[in-house]
């Protein structure tokens, strides 16, 4: 593809007079709008609006290269302006910008325009190319300077992949270097072009890794790093450093790069930078250029993070575990296999036990995740031990020795090893401590910024103590604080809570009122979809079991009320939790630009989790925006209860899903129910959820 492809002449300006940054941006879009390239133009507005918020893309020497990449965009474009009195555009330089080019970037799987706009990045940095462009007659001559120059510049993977220093036996400086900017279209490459710019006029050998949009290029290899004396790191965006360790590494933004490339290289020359040790402290631009987005924005980040390492645990485990039930189901034991439905079969429980494994992992990684986008990877071990205690809860004290206040020696507990068995375990009928997915979060952040205030704490250590900071203190006492907040605070709370709920829906089952029991049952499977409050729910529909059981034993039919109500709780509490993946599939489907194309591509699976009963499958949608999916998920499962207990469905198995229908009474409406419900939650996201930033 030729970059004049992505031109068109209606999308060329030679005689720009912007009078602020802003106005040059509004005029930009106008032209790509003309060009018939975007679908949505104020959406595509939006997003460029929001690339200017993160950083400027006023790279410096006069250039400006401002993107959106979105679902709003029907084909690649590029849009220029000459702007030849210059704009105020806040660039890296603090220079006015003269030539601009707005990219427009589809948001598909064929990023082949993305290495000719790369190429047009660096075309840029010739001093030469820029001023004939610049003082270009008309679009025609425009047009013909840039398709020229395109026709005899090498493609980017040739020009990357002509330097190599592995086999250099010369006496020059060797350098390696990476580039990589968030978006990855413009800055990384306009920063290999500066280095290697900078390199050739130093007489430094050089080999630059470019990490951009179309993945990473022109890869470092073992050998090439040996061979180095220098490593220049340029990047907004977090970069492999651990291959690292030993040489000397000066770490900037990816601004410095193209504007500071002179000066990075003199400091190779001189070798004046520290040799890295892999210590998280060693903190260059690179890792500070991620607080250049707002604090909503880097939040995000980390708990997106988190969320992406999660999913594919959910998304395995779970379906795991509903192929378990099925097979159950298939061998005869929906409705008689009880407590122990879903490990009945030998097939069942291999299956059964091999989910349930990577669905333990889901909380732990996700906590460890955020926990490492905060603090790197000393934040990793501390962020999953408390995930790992907030999946699991408190021990219970009745588990133990000293449970009944003496040690097995028969000596008193001490006052404070019963302060420590009051409040650091679970007590026996005390309530479920287990804080599940937003515990996870909450153990993840908490994780982050201990390991953080520890870094912070230990910078002052003498310099022998280096080497000890990320295997013995931060982990040590990172793990220790941690767990204490958890098991202190953290769990025992939701102790607290769960022990409220139990004894509320035991009232309102106590009083008969079916409905209300329904609604509240199946909010309550949707507000943490598998956390504690799901499971008090599920917890109470399985005492519910067990009491219609000893009804049935006392002679009750199956047909009396009171057995009925148990079954009808049980059946509330099932579609509750079948709505959620379900509903949120189909706003993904029905309200697209409500979500990101990572989350639209798992609609499919999590139909299949909805209809196997595995709420989780909506973690990801919920812990990336809490505010409007918990709400969304939480009514359409109530509304989902109320009707399935309206309509008198019941449900004799302790789990739910396409795969125990055979237990379910009034089958038909039982459906009706899950599907309005499922209904509800979509249309409640499609007119509560913003629009994403793609």
């Amino acid at each position: 593809m030729r970059i004049t492809e992505l031109l068109d002449k209606k999308s060329v300006k030679l005689d720009a007079a912007p009078k602020s940054k802003n106005e040059a941006l509004d005029m930009a879009v106008d032209l790509m709008a003309d060009s018939g390239k975007i679908k949505d133009k104020e959406a595509y507005k939006k997003l460029v609006y929001a690339r200017e918020d993160e950083s400027t893309t006023g790279v410096g020497e006069g250039i400006a290269i401002p993107h959106g990449k979105g679902d709003c965009v029907e084909n690649p474009g590029l849009a220029a302006m000459v702007i030849k009195d210059g704009v105020d555009f806040a660039s890296l330089d603090e220079e006015p910008v003269n030539i601009l080019f707005l990219i427009a970037a589809p948001d598909t799987e064929d990023n082949v325009h993305l290495d000719v706009l790369s190429k047009l990045s660096m075309m840029l940095m010739d001093e030469d190319f820029r001023n004939n462009l610049i003082n270009a007659k008309d679009v025609d001559e425009f047009i013909e300077i840039i398709d020229k120059a395109d026709e005899e510049r090498a493609d980017v993977d040739e020009s990357l992949a002509e330097t190599s220093i592995a086999d250099d036996n010369s006496d020059s400086l060797k350098v390696v270097a990476v580039t990589s900017c968030p978006t990855g279209i413009a800055h990384t490459y306009m920063a290999a072009e500066g280095l290697e710019k900078a390199a050739e006029k130093a007489g430094v050998k050089i080999k630059i890794e470019t990490r951009g949009s179309s993945g990473a290029k022109n890869v470092l290899t073992d050998e090439d790093i040996a061979a180095a004396d220098f490593v220049i790191v340029t990047a907004d965006a977090k970069v492999p450093m651990d291959r690292f360790k030993g040489k000397k590494v000066v770490q900037r933004k990816v601004a410095d790069g193209i504007n500071k490339a002179d000066e990075l290289m003199a400091l190779a020359k001189a070798g004046d930078a520290p040799v890295f040790s892999g210590d998280s402290s060693e903190e260059g631009e690179a890792a500070k250029s991620e607080e250049s987005g707002g604090t909503g924005h880097k939040v995000y980040t980390w708990l997106m993070s988190g969320v992406s390492h999660m999913l594919p645990f959910v998304i395995g485990g779970g379906i795991l575990v509903a192929i378990a039930f099925l097979v159950d189901t298939i061998a005869g034991y929906g409705a008689s296999g009880g407590g122990d439905f879903g490990s009945i079969t030998p097939l069942a429980a291999l299956l059964k036990y091999i989910g349930g494994l990577a669905m333990g992992l889901m909380v732990p990684v996700l906590a460890g995740y955020i926990a490492y986008a905060i603090a790197d990877r000393p934040g990793l071990a501390v962020g999953f031990v408390g995930g790992m205690l907030a999946s699991s809860g408190n021990a219970a004290l009745s588990g133990f020795t000293f449970a009944e206040g003496t040690l097995m020696d028969g000596k008193a507990l001490g006052a404070f090893s019963q302060f420590l068995s009051k409040f650091a375990f679970q007590q026996p009928n005390g309530g479920n401590t287990v804080s599940g997915f937003l515990g996870g979060i909450a153990a993840g952040f908490l994780a982050g910024f201990l390991v953080l205030g520890l870094q912070k704490a230990c910078e002052k250590l003498p310099q022998a103590m280096d080497g000890l900071k990320p295997t013995l203190i931060y982990p040590l006492v990172g793990i220790f604080l941690e767990g204490v907040i958890m098991c202190f605070i953290l769990n025992p709370v939701i102790g607290v809570v769960n022990t409220g709920l139990s004894n509320m829906l035991t009232a309102i089952s106590d009083a008969g009122m079916l409905t209300v029991l329904g609604l509240i049952l199946g909010a309550m499977m949707a507000i943490d979809m598998g956390g504690p409050i799901n499971k008090a729910a599920y917890v109470f529909g399985t005492g519910m079991l067990t009491t219609a059981a000893g009804y049935l034993e006392q002679g009750m039919s199956a047909s009396d009320p009171k057995v009925e109500a148990c079954y009808v709780a049980m059946a509330a509490i099932m579609v509750g939790g079948m709505v959620p993946p379900v509903g949120i599939a189909l706003a993904c489907w029905i309200f697209p630009k409500k979500f990101t194309k990572a989350e639209r591509g798992s609609a499919v699976s999590n139909v299949v989790m909805g209809a196997s009963f595995i709420t989780e499958g909506a973690i990801p949608f919920a812990a990336a925006d809490p505010l409007h999916v918990i709400p969304c998920t939480m009514v359409g499962a109530g509304v989902a209860g109320f009707l399935a207990a309206l309509f008198k469905c019941t449900l004799m198995a302790p789990h739910g899903g396409l795969f125990v229908f055979a237990t379910v009474g009034n089958p038909l409406l039982y459906i009706v129910s899950w599907l309005v419900g499922s209904a509800v939650t979509c249309v409640m996201l499609g007119l509560l959820k913003k629009n994403v930033e793609q």
